[in-house]
Protein backbone atom coordinates (compact mmCIF):
# COMPACT_ATOMS: atom_id res chain seq x y z
CA UNK A 1 0.00 0.00 0.00
CA UNK A 2 1.42 3.58 -0.85
CA UNK A 3 2.47 5.90 1.91
CA UNK A 4 0.13 8.52 0.98
CA UNK A 5 -2.82 5.52 1.26
CA UNK A 6 -2.06 4.64 4.64
CA UNK A 7 -1.69 8.47 5.36
CA UNK A 8 -5.69 9.08 4.78
CA UNK A 9 -6.65 5.87 6.27
CA UNK A 10 -5.11 7.21 9.30
CA UNK A 11 -6.65 11.34 9.08
CA UNK A 12 -10.06 9.75 8.23
CA UNK A 13 -10.76 6.62 10.60
CA UNK A 14 -13.06 8.28 12.06
CA UNK A 15 -15.52 9.11 9.01
CA UNK A 16 -14.86 5.91 7.33
CA UNK A 17 -16.20 4.00 10.77
CA UNK A 18 -19.56 5.92 11.10
CA UNK A 19 -20.01 5.28 7.29
CA UNK A 20 -19.52 1.69 7.49
CA UNK A 21 -21.59 1.29 10.53
CA UNK A 22 -24.67 3.21 8.93
CA UNK A 23 -23.89 1.09 6.02
CA UNK A 24 -24.35 -2.35 8.16
CA UNK A 25 -27.59 -0.75 10.19
CA UNK A 26 -29.54 -0.09 6.96
CA UNK A 27 -29.02 -3.25 5.54
CA UNK A 28 -29.58 -4.86 9.13
CA UNK A 29 -33.16 -2.56 9.09
CA UNK A 30 -33.86 -3.98 5.40
CA UNK A 31 -33.55 -7.45 6.40
CA UNK A 32 -35.75 -7.19 9.48
CA UNK A 33 -38.12 -5.41 7.32
CA UNK A 34 -38.61 -8.27 4.64
CA UNK A 35 -38.76 -11.06 7.08
CA UNK A 36 -41.96 -9.68 8.33
CA UNK A 37 -43.56 -8.25 4.80
CA UNK A 38 -45.59 -10.69 3.16
CA UNK A 39 -44.65 -11.86 -0.44
CA UNK A 40 -47.58 -14.06 -2.53
CA UNK A 41 -45.02 -16.90 -4.49
CA UNK A 42 -44.79 -16.66 -7.79
CA UNK A 43 -45.99 -19.83 -8.32
CA UNK A 44 -49.27 -21.30 -6.70
CA UNK A 45 -49.52 -24.71 -5.01
CA UNK A 46 -51.68 -27.54 -7.02
CA UNK A 47 -55.09 -26.60 -5.55
CA UNK A 48 -54.45 -23.55 -3.34
CA UNK A 49 -55.45 -20.35 -4.81
CA UNK A 50 -55.30 -16.02 -3.81
CA UNK A 51 -57.48 -15.39 -0.96
CA UNK A 52 -58.20 -11.60 0.92
CA UNK A 53 -61.00 -9.93 1.17
CA UNK A 54 -60.82 -8.42 -2.73
CA UNK A 55 -60.83 -11.82 -4.07
CA UNK A 56 -63.92 -12.91 -2.02
CA UNK A 57 -66.09 -9.74 -3.65
CA UNK A 58 -64.69 -10.71 -6.64
CA UNK A 59 -66.42 -14.13 -5.69
CA UNK A 60 -69.70 -12.93 -4.79
CA UNK A 61 -70.41 -10.67 -7.76
CA UNK A 62 -69.32 -14.19 -9.80
CA UNK A 63 -71.95 -16.16 -7.48
CA UNK A 64 -74.32 -13.07 -8.39
CA UNK A 65 -74.21 -13.59 -12.58
CA UNK A 66 -74.52 -17.42 -12.03
CA UNK A 67 -77.58 -17.04 -10.33
CA UNK A 68 -78.93 -14.83 -12.79
CA UNK A 69 -77.63 -17.14 -15.40
CA UNK A 70 -79.15 -20.16 -14.01
CA UNK A 71 -82.71 -18.17 -13.19
CA UNK A 72 -82.92 -16.88 -16.98
CA UNK A 73 -81.65 -19.11 -19.22
CA UNK A 74 -84.72 -21.85 -18.89
CA UNK A 75 -87.11 -19.08 -19.95
CA UNK A 76 -85.34 -18.46 -23.04
CA UNK A 77 -86.27 -20.22 -26.46
CA UNK A 78 -84.89 -21.27 -29.62
CA UNK A 79 -86.71 -19.89 -32.53
CA UNK A 80 -86.39 -22.03 -35.74
CA UNK A 81 -88.81 -21.01 -38.49
CA UNK A 82 -89.89 -22.46 -41.71
CA UNK A 83 -90.55 -20.47 -45.04
CA UNK A 84 -91.90 -21.86 -48.15
CA UNK A 85 -90.66 -19.17 -51.56
CA UNK A 86 -91.80 -19.76 -54.76
CA UNK A 87 -88.36 -19.51 -57.19
CA UNK A 88 -88.31 -19.21 -60.91
CA UNK A 89 -85.57 -21.78 -62.54
CA UNK A 90 -83.08 -20.57 -64.57
CA UNK A 91 -83.67 -19.35 -68.06
CA UNK A 92 -81.13 -21.26 -69.16
CA UNK A 93 -83.16 -24.25 -69.86
CA UNK A 94 -85.69 -21.70 -71.96
CA UNK A 95 -82.91 -20.74 -74.19
CA UNK A 96 -83.36 -21.62 -77.91
CA UNK A 97 -79.75 -22.89 -78.53
CA UNK A 98 -80.39 -25.32 -75.53
CA UNK A 99 -83.42 -26.31 -76.58
CA UNK A 100 -82.63 -27.56 -80.49
CA UNK A 101 -80.59 -30.14 -78.73
CA UNK A 102 -82.54 -31.05 -76.10
CA UNK A 103 -85.82 -30.42 -76.98
CA UNK A 104 -89.06 -29.52 -74.30
CA UNK A 105 -87.65 -32.29 -72.14
CA UNK A 106 -86.83 -29.12 -69.47
CA UNK A 107 -88.13 -26.55 -71.10
CA UNK A 108 -91.63 -26.28 -70.53
CA UNK A 109 -91.86 -27.63 -66.68
CA UNK A 110 -88.61 -25.52 -66.08
CA UNK A 111 -90.84 -22.11 -66.53
CA UNK A 112 -93.00 -22.88 -63.73
CA UNK A 113 -91.66 -21.86 -60.18
CA UNK A 114 -90.90 -24.46 -57.65
CA UNK A 115 -91.00 -24.72 -53.57
CA UNK A 116 -88.44 -23.85 -51.76
CA UNK A 117 -88.22 -24.17 -48.25
CA UNK A 118 -86.02 -21.48 -46.38
CA UNK A 119 -84.99 -21.68 -42.55
CA UNK A 120 -83.60 -18.70 -40.27
CA UNK A 121 -83.09 -19.35 -36.41
CA UNK A 122 -83.48 -16.55 -33.57
CA UNK A 123 -84.48 -16.37 -29.78
CA UNK A 124 -87.43 -15.70 -27.81
CA UNK A 125 -88.85 -15.10 -23.91
CA UNK A 126 -91.25 -16.80 -21.99
CA UNK A 127 -93.38 -14.00 -20.17
CA UNK A 128 -96.29 -16.03 -18.84
CA UNK A 129 -96.33 -19.86 -17.58
CA UNK A 130 -99.08 -20.66 -19.85
CA UNK A 131 -97.08 -20.35 -23.14
CA UNK A 132 -96.41 -16.96 -24.18
CA UNK A 133 -93.32 -15.93 -25.93
CA UNK A 134 -92.45 -12.38 -27.28
CA UNK A 135 -89.77 -12.45 -29.83
CA UNK A 136 -89.21 -9.84 -32.43
CA UNK A 137 -91.44 -9.51 -35.53
CA UNK A 138 -88.17 -9.84 -38.29
CA UNK A 139 -87.54 -13.36 -36.61
CA UNK A 140 -90.93 -14.74 -37.59
CA UNK A 141 -91.87 -12.60 -40.49
CA UNK A 142 -93.59 -14.71 -43.33
CA UNK A 143 -93.08 -17.50 -41.10
CA UNK A 144 -95.40 -20.54 -42.35
CA UNK A 145 -93.88 -22.81 -39.28
CA UNK A 146 -92.45 -21.92 -36.63
CA UNK A 147 -90.68 -24.16 -34.05
CA UNK A 148 -89.50 -23.77 -30.70
CA UNK A 149 -86.61 -25.58 -28.34
CA UNK A 150 -86.34 -24.65 -24.52
CA UNK A 151 -82.92 -25.17 -22.51
CA UNK A 152 -84.19 -28.54 -21.37
CA UNK A 153 -84.48 -29.85 -25.42
CA UNK A 154 -88.59 -29.70 -25.06
CA UNK A 155 -89.31 -29.04 -28.46
CA UNK A 156 -92.67 -27.36 -29.77
CA UNK A 157 -94.66 -26.11 -32.27
CA UNK A 158 -95.97 -22.39 -32.03
CA UNK A 159 -98.51 -20.15 -33.59
CA UNK A 160 -98.52 -16.39 -34.29
CA UNK A 161 -100.51 -14.23 -31.73
CA UNK A 162 -99.69 -11.20 -33.51
CA UNK A 163 -97.01 -9.01 -34.59
CA UNK A 164 -95.97 -5.20 -34.93
CA UNK A 165 -93.77 -4.48 -38.10
CA UNK A 166 -93.44 -1.11 -36.59
CA UNK A 167 -91.67 -1.62 -33.51
CA UNK A 168 -90.53 -5.30 -34.46
CA UNK A 169 -92.23 -6.65 -31.57
CA UNK A 170 -94.01 -10.07 -32.16
CA UNK A 171 -96.19 -12.70 -30.13
CA UNK A 172 -95.93 -16.28 -30.43
CA UNK A 173 -98.34 -18.59 -28.44
CA UNK A 174 -96.96 -22.88 -27.14
CA UNK A 175 -98.78 -25.23 -25.66
CA UNK A 176 -97.56 -25.76 -22.14
CA UNK A 177 -98.21 -25.39 -18.05
CA UNK A 178 -96.18 -24.23 -15.51
CA UNK A 179 -92.89 -22.95 -17.84
CA UNK A 180 -90.26 -21.37 -17.06
CA UNK A 181 -91.04 -17.33 -17.27
CA UNK A 182 -88.91 -14.22 -16.48
CA UNK A 183 -90.62 -11.56 -14.70
CA UNK A 184 -90.70 -7.55 -16.70
CA UNK A 185 -88.56 -4.89 -15.33
CA UNK A 186 -89.29 -0.72 -15.76
CA UNK A 187 -86.88 -0.08 -18.88
CA UNK A 188 -87.45 3.80 -17.76
CA UNK A 189 -85.38 3.24 -14.98
CA UNK A 190 -83.05 2.29 -16.39
CA UNK A 191 -79.48 4.34 -16.61
CA UNK A 192 -75.88 4.58 -18.58
CA UNK A 193 -73.54 2.53 -16.99
CA UNK A 194 -75.77 -0.37 -15.60
CA UNK A 195 -74.73 -3.49 -16.12
CA UNK A 196 -76.88 -5.65 -18.31
CA UNK A 197 -76.78 -9.19 -19.61
CA UNK A 198 -77.67 -10.78 -23.48
CA UNK A 199 -79.67 -14.16 -23.63
CA UNK A 200 -79.94 -15.83 -27.02
CA UNK A 201 -78.86 -17.77 -30.09
CA UNK A 202 -76.26 -16.46 -31.55
CA UNK A 203 -75.61 -18.13 -35.21
CA UNK A 204 -76.93 -21.10 -33.31
CA UNK A 205 -75.12 -21.55 -30.23
CA UNK A 206 -77.68 -22.07 -28.70
CA UNK A 207 -78.52 -20.72 -24.72
CA UNK A 208 -75.58 -18.13 -24.63
CA UNK A 209 -75.38 -15.20 -21.74
CA UNK A 210 -73.23 -12.06 -22.67
CA UNK A 211 -72.47 -9.34 -20.20
CA UNK A 212 -72.13 -5.08 -20.87
CA UNK A 213 -73.31 -2.22 -19.63
CA UNK A 214 -76.03 0.03 -20.74
CA UNK A 215 -74.47 2.63 -23.13
CA UNK A 216 -76.92 4.80 -23.83
CA UNK A 217 -80.88 5.46 -23.49
CA UNK A 218 -83.07 6.78 -25.83
CA UNK A 219 -81.41 6.27 -29.46
CA UNK A 220 -83.94 6.97 -32.32
CA UNK A 221 -83.11 8.32 -35.72
CA UNK A 222 -81.29 4.87 -36.75
CA UNK A 223 -83.75 3.84 -40.17
CA UNK A 224 -84.23 0.65 -38.22
CA UNK A 225 -87.68 0.64 -37.42
CA UNK A 226 -90.45 3.45 -37.60
CA UNK A 227 -90.52 3.77 -34.04
CA UNK A 228 -87.21 3.92 -32.27
CA UNK A 229 -86.46 4.62 -28.39
CA UNK A 230 -83.68 2.15 -28.44
CA UNK A 231 -81.56 0.86 -25.52
CA UNK A 232 -77.65 0.68 -26.57
CA UNK A 233 -75.61 -1.91 -25.15
CA UNK A 234 -72.28 -3.40 -25.10
CA UNK A 235 -73.25 -6.66 -24.65
CA UNK A 236 -72.31 -8.55 -27.21
CA UNK A 237 -75.68 -9.31 -29.23
CA UNK A 238 -74.96 -10.89 -32.53
CA UNK A 239 -77.16 -12.71 -35.40
CA UNK A 240 -79.71 -15.26 -33.90
CA UNK A 241 -79.82 -13.30 -30.59
CA UNK A 242 -83.00 -11.37 -32.14
CA UNK A 243 -85.65 -11.28 -29.61
CA UNK A 244 -83.80 -12.78 -26.32
CA UNK A 245 -83.64 -11.20 -23.74
CA UNK A 246 -81.53 -7.98 -22.42
CA UNK A 247 -81.65 -8.86 -18.59
CA UNK A 248 -80.90 -6.72 -15.42
CA UNK A 249 -78.57 -7.49 -12.21
CA UNK A 250 -82.33 -8.59 -10.69
CA UNK A 251 -83.06 -10.61 -13.49
CA UNK A 252 -85.55 -8.66 -15.20
CA UNK A 253 -86.46 -8.70 -18.55
CA UNK A 254 -85.36 -4.81 -19.50
CA UNK A 255 -84.82 -5.43 -23.33
CA UNK A 256 -85.95 -7.47 -25.88
CA UNK A 257 -82.40 -7.57 -28.29
CA UNK A 258 -82.99 -6.62 -31.81
CA UNK A 259 -80.37 -4.99 -33.97
CA UNK A 260 -76.78 -4.32 -34.01
CA UNK A 261 -74.89 -1.85 -35.57
CA UNK A 262 -71.37 -3.15 -37.38
CA UNK A 263 -69.07 -1.53 -39.65
CA UNK A 264 -68.16 -4.87 -41.93
CA UNK A 265 -70.11 -7.79 -43.36
CA UNK A 266 -69.21 -11.11 -42.23
CA UNK A 267 -70.19 -14.37 -43.87
CA UNK A 268 -73.72 -14.51 -45.81
CA UNK A 269 -73.95 -10.56 -45.33
CA UNK A 270 -74.56 -10.70 -41.40
CA UNK A 271 -73.20 -7.85 -40.10
CA UNK A 272 -69.97 -8.60 -37.30
CA UNK A 273 -70.38 -7.61 -33.36
CA UNK A 274 -68.54 -4.08 -32.89
CA UNK A 275 -69.81 -3.57 -29.50
CA UNK A 276 -72.95 -1.54 -30.18
CA UNK A 277 -76.53 -4.04 -30.23
CA UNK A 278 -79.56 -2.64 -29.53
CA UNK A 279 -82.70 -3.65 -27.39
CA UNK A 280 -86.13 -2.77 -27.49
CA UNK A 281 -87.31 -1.03 -23.79
CA UNK A 282 -89.10 -3.63 -21.65
CA UNK A 283 -92.15 -1.00 -21.49
CA UNK A 284 -92.73 -0.62 -25.41
CA UNK A 285 -92.21 -4.61 -25.64
CA UNK A 286 -94.71 -5.41 -22.83
CA UNK A 287 -97.08 -2.79 -24.18
CA UNK A 288 -97.44 -4.13 -27.94
CA UNK A 289 -97.55 -7.68 -26.07
CA UNK A 290 -100.61 -6.85 -24.43
CA UNK A 291 -102.52 -5.28 -26.82
CA UNK A 292 -101.98 -8.11 -29.37
CA UNK A 293 -102.62 -10.56 -26.50
CA UNK A 294 -105.85 -8.56 -25.48
CA UNK A 295 -107.33 -7.32 -29.09
CA UNK A 296 -105.13 -8.85 -31.31
CA UNK A 297 -104.01 -4.88 -32.58
CA UNK A 298 -102.08 -2.39 -31.33
CA UNK A 299 -103.51 0.79 -29.80
CA UNK A 300 -100.96 3.77 -29.96
CA UNK A 301 -101.10 7.00 -27.84
CA UNK A 302 -102.24 10.38 -29.70
CA UNK A 303 -101.21 13.92 -29.00
CA UNK A 304 -102.63 15.87 -31.65
CA UNK A 305 -99.44 17.61 -32.49
CA UNK A 306 -96.47 18.07 -35.45
CA UNK A 307 -93.41 18.84 -34.21
CA UNK A 308 -89.64 19.37 -35.26
CA UNK A 309 -85.78 19.53 -34.04
CA UNK A 310 -84.44 22.65 -32.40
CA UNK A 311 -81.26 24.28 -33.91
CA UNK A 312 -79.59 26.80 -32.26
CA UNK A 313 -81.30 29.63 -34.15
CA UNK A 314 -84.35 28.24 -32.90
CA UNK A 315 -83.24 27.54 -29.59
CA UNK A 316 -82.43 31.39 -29.22
CA UNK A 317 -85.84 32.30 -30.78
CA UNK A 318 -87.87 30.23 -28.11
CA UNK A 319 -85.84 30.85 -25.54
CA UNK A 320 -84.30 27.45 -24.75
CA UNK A 321 -81.28 27.23 -23.01
CA UNK A 322 -79.88 23.59 -25.49
CA UNK A 323 -81.31 21.75 -28.26
CA UNK A 324 -82.76 19.46 -25.91
CA UNK A 325 -86.92 19.05 -26.78
CA UNK A 326 -89.09 19.32 -29.76
CA UNK A 327 -91.02 22.56 -30.81
CA UNK A 328 -94.64 22.03 -31.32
CA UNK A 329 -95.18 23.55 -35.37
CA UNK A 330 -99.02 22.98 -34.89
CA UNK A 331 -101.60 21.93 -32.60
CA UNK A 332 -104.76 20.02 -34.00
CA UNK A 333 -107.47 22.07 -33.18
CA UNK A 334 -109.85 20.45 -30.36
CA UNK A 335 -107.28 17.17 -30.54
CA UNK A 336 -105.80 15.82 -26.94
CA UNK A 337 -103.07 18.64 -26.82
CA UNK A 338 -105.54 21.71 -27.79
CA UNK A 339 -107.92 20.06 -24.74
CA UNK A 340 -104.78 19.84 -22.31
CA UNK A 341 -103.24 23.34 -22.95
CA UNK A 342 -100.74 23.13 -25.27
CA UNK A 343 -99.81 25.67 -27.70
CA UNK A 344 -98.15 26.08 -30.76
CA UNK A 345 -94.59 27.29 -30.35
CA UNK A 346 -94.31 26.08 -26.71
CA UNK A 347 -90.87 23.55 -26.18
CA UNK A 348 -91.78 19.72 -25.06
CA UNK A 349 -88.72 18.79 -22.86
CA UNK A 350 -89.88 15.56 -21.10
CA UNK A 351 -93.37 13.09 -21.10
CA UNK A 352 -94.61 11.30 -17.91
CA UNK A 353 -90.61 12.03 -16.92
CA UNK A 354 -88.46 10.78 -19.73
CA UNK A 355 -86.37 13.72 -21.89
CA UNK A 356 -87.73 14.12 -25.22
CA UNK A 357 -84.23 14.04 -27.28
CA UNK A 358 -85.89 14.80 -30.66
CA UNK A 359 -88.72 14.24 -32.37
CA UNK A 360 -87.83 10.57 -33.29
CA UNK A 361 -88.00 9.55 -29.60
CA UNK A 362 -90.95 12.21 -28.93
CA UNK A 363 -92.74 10.07 -31.19
CA UNK A 364 -91.92 6.81 -29.82
CA UNK A 365 -92.50 8.30 -26.35
CA UNK A 366 -96.05 8.36 -27.10
CA UNK A 367 -96.94 5.86 -29.24
CA UNK A 368 -95.98 4.02 -26.55
CA UNK A 369 -98.64 4.85 -24.18
CA UNK A 370 -102.18 3.73 -24.04
CA UNK A 371 -104.73 5.69 -25.12
CA UNK A 372 -106.50 7.36 -22.48
CA UNK A 373 -103.78 7.17 -20.40
CA UNK A 374 -103.09 11.03 -18.42
CA UNK A 375 -99.55 11.84 -19.04
CA UNK A 376 -97.12 14.84 -17.78
CA UNK A 377 -95.48 17.04 -20.57
CA UNK A 378 -92.80 18.93 -19.29
CA UNK A 379 -92.59 22.63 -21.41
CA UNK A 380 -90.77 25.73 -22.17
CA UNK A 381 -93.06 28.73 -22.98
CA UNK A 382 -91.51 31.56 -23.36
CA UNK A 383 -88.29 30.33 -21.19
CA UNK A 384 -90.69 29.44 -18.42
CA UNK A 385 -91.10 25.67 -17.42
CA UNK A 386 -94.51 24.55 -16.90
CA UNK A 387 -96.02 21.40 -16.26
CA UNK A 388 -98.96 20.03 -18.48
CA UNK A 389 -101.60 17.25 -17.33
CA UNK A 390 -103.15 15.60 -21.09
CA UNK A 391 -104.99 12.51 -21.51
CA UNK A 392 -103.64 10.86 -25.13
CA UNK A 393 -105.98 10.19 -27.70
CA UNK A 394 -106.04 6.97 -30.02
CA UNK A 395 -103.60 7.57 -32.66
CA UNK A 396 -106.05 8.23 -35.73
CA UNK A 397 -104.12 5.18 -37.99
CA UNK A 398 -105.61 2.82 -35.62
CA UNK A 399 -108.38 4.37 -34.27
CA UNK A 400 -111.83 3.54 -36.11
CA UNK A 401 -113.11 5.77 -38.66
CA UNK A 402 -109.64 7.59 -38.60
CA UNK A 403 -108.55 9.85 -41.52
CA UNK A 404 -106.25 7.30 -42.92
CA UNK A 405 -106.30 4.48 -45.72
CA UNK A 406 -105.24 1.16 -46.27
CA UNK A 407 -105.39 -1.16 -49.28
CA UNK A 408 -106.57 -4.66 -49.23
CA UNK A 409 -104.58 -7.63 -48.94
CA UNK A 410 -104.60 -8.90 -52.03
CA UNK A 411 -103.30 -5.27 -53.61
CA UNK A 412 -100.18 -4.52 -55.06
CA UNK A 413 -100.18 -1.19 -52.34
CA UNK A 414 -101.09 -3.44 -49.63
CA UNK A 415 -99.31 -2.72 -46.27
CA UNK A 416 -99.01 1.40 -46.79
CA UNK A 417 -101.05 3.06 -44.53
CA UNK A 418 -101.36 6.91 -45.95
CA UNK A 419 -103.14 10.14 -44.26
CA UNK A 420 -103.95 13.30 -45.84
CA UNK A 421 -101.30 15.88 -46.80
CA UNK A 422 -102.18 19.05 -44.58
CA UNK A 423 -100.85 22.29 -44.62
CA UNK A 424 -99.27 21.85 -41.41
CA UNK A 425 -97.61 18.20 -42.43
CA UNK A 426 -96.53 20.08 -45.80
CA UNK A 427 -94.62 22.61 -43.89
CA UNK A 428 -93.36 19.66 -41.49
CA UNK A 429 -91.90 17.67 -44.66
CA UNK A 430 -90.56 20.89 -46.37
CA UNK A 431 -92.53 20.89 -49.58
CA UNK A 432 -94.07 23.42 -51.55
CA UNK A 433 -97.44 24.70 -51.07
CA UNK A 434 -98.54 23.68 -54.62
CA UNK A 435 -97.39 19.59 -53.65
CA UNK A 436 -100.26 17.45 -53.64
CA UNK A 437 -100.97 13.82 -52.75
CA UNK A 438 -101.24 11.70 -49.55
CA UNK A 439 -98.53 11.02 -47.61
CA UNK A 440 -97.59 7.55 -45.93
CA UNK A 441 -97.67 7.52 -42.36
CA UNK A 442 -97.45 3.55 -41.75
CA UNK A 443 -95.40 1.23 -43.82
CA UNK A 444 -95.38 -2.40 -43.40
CA UNK A 445 -91.63 -3.53 -43.84
CA UNK A 446 -92.23 -6.50 -45.18
CA UNK A 447 -94.48 -4.71 -47.99
CA UNK A 448 -93.60 -4.62 -51.57
CA UNK A 449 -93.64 -0.52 -51.80
CA UNK A 450 -91.42 -0.90 -48.30
CA UNK A 451 -89.16 -3.69 -50.76
CA UNK A 452 -88.85 -0.72 -53.22
CA UNK A 453 -87.41 1.75 -50.62
CA UNK A 454 -90.59 3.72 -49.97
CA UNK A 455 -90.58 4.86 -46.51
CA UNK A 456 -92.86 7.10 -43.68
CA UNK A 457 -93.05 10.26 -44.59
CA UNK A 458 -93.20 9.86 -48.40
CA UNK A 459 -96.16 11.44 -50.56
CA UNK A 460 -97.86 9.75 -53.05
CA UNK A 461 -98.87 12.22 -56.03
CA UNK A 462 -100.39 9.46 -58.58
CA UNK A 463 -101.22 5.92 -58.42
CA UNK A 464 -100.87 4.60 -62.26
CA UNK A 465 -100.58 7.85 -63.80
CA UNK A 466 -104.14 9.06 -62.11
CA UNK A 467 -103.84 12.19 -59.65
CA UNK A 468 -103.82 11.60 -55.87
CA UNK A 469 -105.58 14.27 -54.11
CA UNK A 470 -107.26 12.85 -51.14
CA UNK A 471 -107.43 9.58 -48.95
CA UNK A 472 -110.54 8.77 -50.60
CA UNK A 473 -108.52 8.68 -53.71
CA UNK A 474 -105.94 6.85 -52.45
CA UNK A 475 -108.44 4.08 -51.36
CA UNK A 476 -110.34 4.44 -54.81
CA UNK A 477 -107.00 3.70 -56.80
CA UNK A 478 -104.83 1.29 -54.98
CA UNK A 479 -108.14 -1.19 -54.22
CA UNK A 480 -107.70 -1.83 -58.06
CA UNK A 481 -103.81 -1.32 -58.26
CA UNK A 482 -102.83 -5.10 -58.79
CA UNK A 483 -99.66 -6.00 -60.89
CA UNK A 484 -97.11 -3.92 -61.36
CA UNK A 485 -98.16 -0.63 -60.17
CA UNK A 486 -96.72 3.12 -61.37
CA UNK A 487 -96.43 5.36 -58.68
CA UNK A 488 -95.33 9.33 -58.33
CA UNK A 489 -93.56 9.50 -55.46
CA UNK A 490 -92.40 12.79 -53.64
CA UNK A 491 -89.60 12.97 -51.26
CA UNK A 492 -88.09 16.25 -49.20
CA UNK A 493 -89.33 17.67 -52.49
CA UNK A 494 -88.26 15.85 -55.17
CA UNK A 495 -90.61 13.84 -57.20
CA UNK A 496 -89.81 10.33 -59.06
CA UNK A 497 -91.53 7.65 -60.52
CA UNK A 498 -91.43 3.85 -58.75
CA UNK A 499 -92.75 0.41 -60.22
CA UNK A 500 -94.23 -1.73 -57.00
CA UNK A 501 -94.30 -5.15 -58.65
CA UNK A 502 -96.06 -7.61 -56.62
CA UNK A 503 -94.42 -10.23 -54.06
Amino acid sequence: MHRPTKQFLRENFLGLSLTLIGLLFLALAGVLYLSHRQFPPFALADGQGLDGPEIQALEDQNRAYERIAQTVTPAIVNIRTTQVIKVQQSPFFMDPFFRQFFGDMFGPQMGIPREQREHALGSGVIVSADGYIVTNNHVIARATEIEVMLSDKRAFKAKLVGADPRTDVAVIKIEGKNLPTVPWGDSSALKVGAIVMAFGNPFGLNFTVTRGIVSAIGRSGLGIEQYEDFIQTDAPINPGNSGGALVNVRGQVVGINTAILSPTQGPGGQGGWAGVGFAIPSNTARHIMEGLIKTGKVSRGYLGVTVGNLNPALARQFKVPDLSGVLVNMVEPGGPADKGGLRQGDVMRTFNGQTVDGADRFRALVAGVSPGTQVTVGILRDGQPLNLKIILGEQPSAAAGGAAGKPPEESTLRGITAQELTPAIRDQLGLSPQTRGVVISDLDQDCPAAQQGLQPGDVIESINRQPVRSVADFDRLAAGATGDVLLRVNRQGSSAFVVISPQ
